[in-house]
């Protein structure tokens, strides 16, 4: 099943079953959420983190059960966050960073979800305040954080608990994709060419991609896609290929098109 959730305005939430190819609606968050995360668990509950309500940003957080098909309250993060990320360590835990605070603000904090405890703690600042930026776990457990306004990027050892730099991407990126191959490089595509992050007024959409080789600490380019994109989904096929499908395009103009990258 696929738990959709939110969007603006909206606290009401539907699961897609692949098998049967049908929607049903499922219990509502606490919440109306946009531009929060959804992260699956080890116990198969959802943790669902921040967003906006239309009202202003959200530092709760909720959990939502399958089983139930019920959602409850979280608890809290340290500061309210939206245009944030968050990726499942390999010891369970979940690394929430960045976003866009209050006001303008753009958050360098992260913190840590303990689904043990039930509990988020701080967990140190990045290198650099990111907003709409990319997150993923690699095969050694380190996880990549790039763009976001900059064509930096960092990694965070959950070992160590902390953030050091590595290789720069060809071009700053704000809202790319980031998605783990087969081979342990990861593709990321995409985005927009930032003027505004907090309002995502952009120069230019972006088709080129780039690699990122965890071995190396370098970015590389790779084929561009046939056209512009940001906002939109990229997904590990089990031949290998990455499914790239739909966001906007040269002047935010939606998408129905998809490709592949083989």
């Amino acid at each position: 099943m696929v738990l959709i959730a939110g969007g603006t305005g909206l606290a009401s939430a539907e699961l897609y079953d692949p098998n049967a190819g049908t929607f049903t609606a499922t219990g509502s968050m606490t919440v109306a959420r946009m531009c929060h995360t959804a992260t699956l668990l080890p116990g198969g509950k959802m943790l669902i983190v921040g967003g906006d309500s239309g009202s202003g940003r959200l530092a709760t957080a909720e959990l939502f059960d399958p089983n139930a098909g019920t959602f409850t309250a979280a608890g809290s993060m340290t500061v309210a966050r939206w245009g944030h990320t968050a990726a499942l360590l390999s010891n369970g835990r979940v690394l929430i960073a960045g976003g866009g605070g209050t006001g303008n603000a753009v958050l360098a904090s992260t913190e840590l979800y303990d689904p043990g405890a039930g509990t988020f703690g701080a967990a140190g600042d990045m290198a650099a305040a990111r907003a709409w930026h990319t997150s993923i776990l690699l095969a050694d457990g380190k996880v990549l954080i790039a763009g976001g306004g900059y064509s930096s990027a960092e990694l965070y050892d959950p070992v160590a608990g902390t953030f050091t730099a590595t290789g720069s991407m060809s071009v700053a990126r704000t809202v790319p994709t980031a998605t783990l191959l087969a081979n342990g490089k990861v593709l990321v595509a995409g985005g927009y060419y930032p003027l505004d992050v907090m309002y995502s007024r952009e120069t230019e959409t972006l088709a080129s991609a780039e690699l990122f080789d965890p071995l190396a600490g370098t970015f590389t380019a790779t084929g561009s896609m046939t056209v512009p994109r940001h906002d939109h989904t990229a997904t590990l096929l089990l031949d290998g290929t990455v499914l790239i499908a739909g966001g906007g395009g040269v002047s935010d103009d939606p998408l129905t098109s998809a490709e592949q990258y083989q």
